[in-house]
């Protein structure tokens, strides 16, 4: 039972609601009853929402994607989002050697196979990106589309369990290979990239939006202005106070509320005992809420969804359900899932994220199971 909820439908918070769920569905919604109140078996929340959507996190729980692409890593990565109140995530494999992608893929698609709950797709950033802009990437391994990757991608496309989200520089590939991999139903997004307008016309969206692309220029339109300026693309934010500065932060948000969607980039730190991990030979220290490497390089976040959620509200000034939609409806509709993700109604599946009253996590329900906090 939830004192406010959130249903991703309506644009108001509706009051002492009853979210009934069973058999890992959504079968009622409902005001609720003083028999709801006395039951001991309910779960009384401050808050509940939509499962919250990560579409960019790299690692948590002590083990990170790249390093061991496995279901496992992925099991690991999942529970430690949860603890941030996140029900979806994307795992993101970043930019390595040749077509490591592959097996990162394959992975992924083990676990929703074998219905892990929490995996909902994948997120491949790179090595598609453009040599200017490797931001902590590896630049040994950044390299343009070859046509093997096409190939490759087109094929796992055809009837892979989840979304793809690719992020690469669209003004460093063939323009006909771009069509085709759009054509496959593979997400685009730009990315450690210097695009201008006309190199996006096949990106649903951009990543980590502000970071790695050039910013705001009064003569000089790019990935920023056309996500701010324009009403098509939708674009990742990181919430942390570092990747994004306060300005930007609330410019973004007043801009463009409807299609920012929070992500955390979040690295193996995140619900882990970890201060620090190599990435391509560097070494990556977490300090004051920070990763980066010894040149002050920004590598990954560590943060989780609600903390990103309370963030937008006490930095950029933001209405908090206007804050929940970027975490919720907003992602689910980036990666086509707004039919299944993103709302709670019945006869949908069971997805709903659990806040105190200050919007910290107490709980995830996800496909019938149910995930309190201690």
């Amino acid at each position: 039972m939830a004192k406010r909820l959130f249903d991703g439908v309506t644009s108001v918070f509706q009051t002492d609601r009853a979210i009934v769920l069973r058999d890992g569905m959504v079968t009622e919604l409902r005001a609720a009853t003083a028999g709801d109140r006395r039951n001991d078996q309910a779960v009384h929340v401050a808050v509940a929402a939509p499962g919250m959507i990560d579409m960019q996190i790299n690692g948590a729980g002590d083990a990170q994607f790249n390093f061991d692409p496995t279901p496992a890593t992925l099991a690991r990565i999942a529970a430690g989002a949860r603890e941030g109140g996140t029900a979806h995530i994307l795992p993101t494999f970043i930019t390595a050697e040749g077509q490591s992608y592959l097996q990162a893929l394959a992975a992924v698609r083990q676990a929703m196979d074998d219905r892990m709950p929490g995996i909902a797709g994948i997120h491949l950033e790179g090595p598609f990106l453009s040599p200017a802009r490797p931001g902590i990437h590896d630049p040994s391994s950044i390299r343009p589309l070859a046509e093997d990757d096409v190939i490759a991608l087109e094929r796992e496309a055809r009837d892979f369990p989840g979304p793809i989200l690719l992020t690469l520089a669209p003004e460093c590939q063939e323009p006909a290979q771009l069509n085709r991999l759009a054509a496959a139903g593979i997400i685009l997004f730009a990315g450690h990239s210097e695009a201008r307008p006309e190199h996006l016309e096949q990106m649903r969206g951009a990543t980590h939006l502000w970071n790695a692309m050039p910013g705001l220029n009064s003569r000089t339109p790019g990935i920023v202005s056309e996500v701010l300026a324009g009403d098509r693309l939708f674009a990742g934010l990181i919430a942390d106070g570092h990747h994004v500065g306060p300005h930007a932060l609330r410019i973004s948000l007043r801009a463009a509320a409807d299609r920012l969607c929070l992500v955390t980039d979040a690295m193996l730190t995140l619900a882990g005992a970890s201060q620090g991990f190599d990435l391509h030979g560097r070494h990556i220290t977490l300090s004051d809420g920070r990763l980066t490497g010894e040149d002050g390089t920004l590598a990954g976040a560590h943060i989780a969804m609600d903390q990103s959620v309370s963030n937008v509200v006490a930095i950029a000034g933001i209405d908090p359900l206007v804050a929940l939609r970027t975490a919720t409806v907003n992602p689910a509709r980036a990666l086509g899932r707004e039919k299944s993700l993103g709302r709670i109604a019945p006869g949908l599946p069971a997805s709903v994220s659990l806040f105190d009253r200050s919007l910290n996590s107490v709980g995830v329900a996800i496909e019938g199971q149910l995930y309190l906090r201690d």
